[in-house]
């Protein structure tokens, strides 16, 4: 893989092609350009009889640069780096901050790429390719281009186990802010492929990484714990965070939104209840007394609340 640093300084991690798949595609590219340079030559052949010597020089030398010139330049430039050839190995030519070409890039390879290509018959192409540390022609390295392989297959990562569970929760007071994401991508990684190393390999490579960690978060590990169990802890932890940050918070249940709200108690004390069935009054009598009702004692007391109840119709609860 190569590193690369676009304009916004950030690393890009792209692969190189190398001669064979760079040979296959151009090799490509000239066939399909050479059948139809031969179709075009043809036509001007039948089409330019009638002509002198020169002016069929001059066409035919036209035909050359327009087809086996022209054509991949605009063929480059119209895909962003893709011709037929490196579309089918699964190649493509970008800059080398990892942007698309552009017309002036292509121009560029595609002017010089006659020279190392046409004439030489792609003897300068491939020394150079293999002399560059990154598969760069010369004319990749006038244009300040690169070709990638786009299909890259996928690793397979090895299994992250888990970390020991008496190491369950004894960092969740650890600081991890100030860890960089470069360390952690590798510490996964080597938790994913520690199985695949030597021994010694692995427990120096433990110890480096968790010293690495330690430098970060300020807080010493554990002693007796060993590197590799550390750092699996540590990263269990930073999972265990990001989920807890990532889930929303818990709501109340929806039957609290309708529960019965009890009623007020009164400003005074409790209601009175009604009583069971109101008294009944008679119309008083020609000597002005009140009747008693029915059920009523007749002593002085019915006539006691005779009198306040005259003109009100009110009756007081029992």
């Amino acid at each position: 893989m190569s590193e690369l640093v676009t304009g916004e300084a950030v690393a890009l991690e792209l692969q190189p092609a190398r001669l064979p798949s760079r040979a296959l595609a151009t090799l490509l590219d000239l066939t399909v350009a050479v059948v139809v340079y031969v179709g075009v030559s043809v036509a001007l052949v039948l089409g330019t009889a009638s002509l002198d010597d020169a002016a069929q020089v001059a066409v035919s030398i036209a035909a050359f640069l327009l087809v086996l010139v022209g054509g991949p330049i605009a063929v480059e430039t119209l895909s962003h780096g893709r011709s037929l050839g490196k579309a089918a190995c699964g190649l493509r030519v970008v800059r080398d901050d990892g942007g698309p070409i552009r017309f002036r890039h292509a121009l560029v390879r595609g002017a010089i790429g006659v020279v190392e290509i046409l004439l030489t018959g792609g003897v300068v192409a491939c020394i150079a390719s293999l002399v560059s540390a990154r598969g760069r022609r010369v004319g990749d390295v006038f244009a300040g281009t690169l070709v990638v392989r786009e299909r890259v297959p996928v690793a397979r990562t090895g299994f992250v186990a888990p970390p020991p569970p008496w190491l369950a929760g004894r960092f969740s007071g650890l600081d991890l802010s100030a860890v960089p994401e470069g360390l952690w991508l590798a510490i996964r990684q080597y938790l994913g492929r520690m199985h695949q190393l030597d021994p010694q390999v692995g427990w120096t490579m433990a110890q480096r990484l968790a010293g690495d960690l330690v430098a970060h978060t300020g807080a010493p590990a554990p002693e007796g714990v060993p590197p590799a169990a550390y750092l699996a802890a540590v990263v269990q932890e930073r999972q265990a965070r990001e989920v807890r940050r990532a889930s929303p918070a818990p709501t109340a249940p929806s039957s609290t939104l309708y529960a019965p709200v009890p009623p007020a108690a009164p400003a005074h004390g409790p209601l009175p209840s009604a009583p069971a069935a109101a008294p009944t009054f008679a119309p008083p009598a020609a000597g002005g007394s009140v009747a008693p009702s029915p059920g009523s004692s007749g002593d002085g007391s019915s006539e006691q609340s005779a009198g306040r109840r005259s003109g009100t119709g009110f009756v007081p609860p029992a």
